[in-house]
């Protein structure tokens, strides 16, 4: 799942013209390196929740800030919609965890 939801949002950013590649998406909405994704896609793993919390908390930032604009309010809605989705993602992988302990 969060390979799905990290690949929406590179889409809709590279779409946007936000991002020009993978390398650039890794490093400023993911906060790691230009060859996360990259490594990730090698080695078959999943991405991290601290990465996935980075961008969902980015989503969120610039999402609600476009809300405000008429001329992005779409871009906005659809920014925190992707935005819930890792949030999902993170709720969904942390309740794995702690209920496997049970």
């Amino acid at each position: 799942m969060a390979k799905k939801v990290l690949s929406e949002v590179y889409a809709v950013l590279r779409s946007i013209g936000a991002v020009q590649s993978e390398s650039e998406f890794s490093r400023d909405w993911l906060g790691r390196s230009e060859c996360y994704m990259r490594t990730l896609r090698f080695k078959g793993c999943d991405a991290s929740i601290s990465s996935i919390a980075v961008c969902a908390s980015k989503l969120q930032h610039y999402g609600t800030r476009m809300l405000n604009t008429e001329q992005h309010r779409d871009l906005g809605k659809q920014f925190l919609q992707l935005s819930e989705q890792c949030h999902q993602h993170i709720n969904s992988t942390a309740e794995q965890t702690w209920m496997a302990v049970l």
